[in-house]
């Protein structure tokens, strides 16, 4: 009961409402729009993957608001249930791939480097910093070549998938799909080396993400892109804020 205490002390009153709304509405929305069966999968069965997904996203990105480590253990579970959905679904490849190669490897990599670098003064915080001008230009060059080439390459998949029936869309699909796991390594790097612009990758990521959950109907991911639009700008206040202080104590030295 002492350690339950613990950590619910640990978030602020803001951070438990924040959660539990997005809770509300990814269960409330689960009944309003039911899945169908889709490739002879079951439709509870994807709701249920729908909602775990949010679940465990909404409690990851919170934790990287509040400088944690532990955010990257509940990351493996957010990045094996968004396997299961693409591969069921049969659509998101780029996505898939690089939540296979990319993002456990980095997970498990960033939670030891994380735990590398605690703040001196409270050891339940993260150091971080923010991208210099000259990183950001390379890091959106990268971004445009690799969306333009894993793009087209996508577009020359033939698989049946939950948008195959819209050749126009499972096209857009296909490069908003690349330029999101573009931008999705970018964040991951960033996460890795403590940078504040990840916030920023994770805007421009939830914004391609929630175009797509649109144009192939997945109306319950709405709700998750909601919590990820207002915990991406409490986050990157907080980060800014941390960074601001560290700066001033700096040139006190």
């Amino acid at each position: 009961m002492k350690k339950i205490k613990q950590f619910l002390k640990f978030f602020t009153l803001y951070e438990k409402m924040w959660f539990l709304s997005i809770v509300f509405l990814s269960i409330l929305f689960a009944f309003i729009f039911p899945e169908e069966e889709t490739r002879g999968i079951n439709g509870k069965i994807i709701m249920v993957l729908y909602l775990v997904d949010i679940f465990s996203n909404v409690a990851c990105e919170l934790l990287i608001a509040k400088q944690s480590k532990w955010n990257f253990i509940v990351s493996l579970l957010v990045e094996v249930t968004e396997i299961a959905i693409c591969i069921i679904l049969a659509y998101r490849f780029a996505t898939l791939a690089v939540t296979l190669f990319f993002w456990i490897p980095i997970d498990i990599i960033s939670f030891i480097t994380w735990n590398r670098h605690k703040d001196t003064v409270n050891e339940e915080l993260t150091v971080v910093r923010k991208l210099s001008t000259k990183q950001s230009i390379l890091v959106v060059c990268g971004i445009v070549i690799w969306t333009v080439v894993v793009g087209y390459l996508l577009t020359k998949i033939e698989v049946e998938g939950i948008i195959s029936d819209y050749p126009l869309i499972e096209q857009i699909c296909c490069y908003l799909d690349a330029c999101a796991s573009a931008v999705g390594i970018a964040n991951g790097v960033f996460i890795l080396l403590r940078y504040r612009e990840q916030w920023i990758a994770w805007y421009i990521c939830s914004a391609l993400e929630t175009a797509i959950n649109i144009m192939a109907g997945q109306w319950i991911l709405l709700v998750l892109k909601a919590g990820y639009f207002t915990n991406t700008t409490y986050g990157y206040i907080k980060w800014t804020k941390y960074i601001a202080k560290k700066t001033v104590v700096k040139k006190l030295n």
